[in-house]
């Protein structure tokens, strides 16, 4: 009953994503029709697929046509080709087709040579001899991309095909009676047979309506295409109004080249089966938006649950290439440094299995002292702060000039999606010139009555030669249920276990925060 089950989400899992790339290529084949169908264009997520539309030359007879084409990617998805004529003048049916990922290469030719003799250049003392040899075994392994859908024993079987002593792929020559492992010598191929192909390549038995020729437009999911955002951020020497540039970055492994591509990226959480699992997973898939005043701008638009970014033109994108794009230019944000002090220093590993109720009677839980103070930089992403637009995942750097005008970096992190009109704080580091050290100065107990009283005592040092504003955070951990009973400062509770003093300390000054907390269960 369970294997029928598991069966039955592999199916439902299957038939999802087999649905989404239908979706995206038939509604990316719609945008079509409204810029032209002549164009190669590329949406490109970043789970390392795309969907991909390109033209495609047919020469046209009524009734059955056999047709290749070899201009696809290396990591086409083949059961998400689809075959249409945009002018709608012929109606086209695919009855069959074949994929082939087996370019030409020395050990596909020695695969189809086997049981065949063959010459190799040997050389010996400085001449070329040749020696001939018959092809017992080529060695060859073509499946090796189906060892991730099949079971381990498949991928015995077909390693035992290649070489059963190393699993190497060695062939096996017949030479003068005698059988070697390993070439003699350089092969010499006759000439290629029609079985050979130079790319990965569609092969299709294509129905017509009608003779003619016309420009048909394909479109199919490949995996190897990748694209990442990144920010760099500058403050001047003094103060925090930063000016943010935003990249865009593509990367193209797809084994194909894409000359003046019309290029989309997708933003939203598309839900994607990737190869060699069995289940669906959700992966996010994040956006861009244009904001340089300078030249075109990326052009934005809401698509079905998601957001679709355009490059302002056309792009060529090699294979193995990785290309930025600027696609976000601000000047004058304002931002607010943020010093934050979280003095309990939690073992997690020490702490992951214990109980509510050896939160509360372990007097030394939670009582380490952590001595650093978290720099942060708080930014509001809205239009009166000349941002706004919405920001994807991505990795900002913070760069600040010195006063010679050189740059100096000043840290990094990586943000999440972020809607207009949110705020960011990130984090850039622990502060030189700002310490904080945190004690238990008093532990009761009272078990029969139910209660819990705790004391500590917090000092801030400021060593800086200007004032600054400390927020000190406090995690009441030991129940649900606690109040202040004792408090040095203005307290603010943040959430249901969670508060913090917020403190001004003078320019080589301390502050010294006192409370008292009692628990009751």
């Amino acid at each position: 009953m369970k294997s029928r089950r598991v069966l039955v989400f592999v199916f439902l899992a299957s038939i999802t994503v087999i649905a989404f790339a239908a979706t995206q290529i038939a509604r990316f084949a719609g945008d079509a029709e409204e810029e032209g169908n002549s164009e190669l264009a590329v949406t490109i997520y970043n789970q390392n697929f795309a969907v991909v539309r390109q033209p495609i030359p047919l020469d046209l007879q009524p009734g059955l046509n056999h047709v290749r084409f070899s201009e696809t990617t290396a990591h086409v998805e083949p059961d998400s080709v689809m075959l249409r004529d945009p002018s709608g003048a012929y109606k086209l049916h695919i009855l069959e087709q074949n994929y082939r990922n087996d370019p030409l290469s020395e050990p596909l030719l020695l695969a189809l040579n086997e049981g065949k003799v063959l010459d190799f250049e040997v050389q010996h003392d400085g001449k070329t001899e040749i020696v001939k040899g018959k092809i017992i075994r080529s060695g060859y392994v073509p499946h090796t991309d189906a060892f991730q859908n099949y079971n381990y024993q498949y991928y015995q079987q077909q390693m035992a095909y290649a070489s059963p002593a190393t699993g190497n792929g060695d062939p096996i020559v017949e030479v003068d009676g005698q059988l070697r492992f390993g070439l003699p010598g350089k092969p010499l191929f006759p000439t290629l047979g029609d079985d050979t192909i130079m790319k990965p390549t569609l092969d299709w038995v294509l129905r017509s309506d009608k003779a003619g020729k016309t420009t048909g437009e394909l479109s199919y999911v490949t995996g190897g295409m990748n694209w990442n955002a990144d920010y760099n951020v500058v403050a001047p020497p003094k103060g925090d109004i930063l000016d943010v540039v935003g990249w865009v970055t593509m990367d193209n492994q797809s084994g194909k080249t894409f000359e003046h591509a019309k290029i989309k990226l997708m933003a939203g959480d598309v839900n994607k089966v990737q190869p060699g699992y069995q289940a669906a997973q959700a992966y996010t898939v994040n956006g861009i938006m244009s904001r340089d005043e300078i030249g075109p701008q990326v052009k934005e638009k809401a698509f079905d649950e998601y957001h679709l970014y355009t490059l302002p033109r056309l792009v060529t994108l090699r294979d193995r290439e990785n290309k930025q794009v600027e696609f976000i230019r601000a000047a004058g944000v304002e931002s607010l440094r943020i010093y934050v002090y979280d003095g309990a220093k939690i073992d997690s590993n020490r702490y992951q299995y214990y109980s509510p109720e050896q939160f509360r009677t372990d007097q030394s839980y939670g009582t380490e002292s952590n001595p650093d103070i978290w720099v942060m930089q708080e930014i509001v992403n809205s239009k009166a702060n000349h941002l706004g637009m919405p920001l994807p995942k991505g990795r900002v750097r913070f760069y600040r000039r010195d006063e010679d005008g050189q740059l100096e970096f000043t840290g990094e992190n990586v943000i999440s999606h972020t809607p207009a009109d949110e705020t960011l704080r990130i984090f850039t580091g622990n502060a030189f010139d700002i310490k904080g050290e945190r004690r238990q100065t008093d532990y009761r107990r009272l078990d029969d009555k139910h209660w819990i009283d705790e004391s500590f005592e917090i000092h801030v040092r400021n060593h800086k030669k200007e004032a600054a504003d400390i927020r000190v955070v406090e995690h009441f951990y030991r129940c649900k249920n606690w109040d202040l009973v004792k408090q040095s400062d203005t307290f603010n509770k943040t959430d249901g276990q969670t508060g913090e003093f917020r403190v001004h300390i003078p320019p080589d000054g301390e502050k010294i925060i006192t409370y008292t907390v009692h628990y009751t269960w």
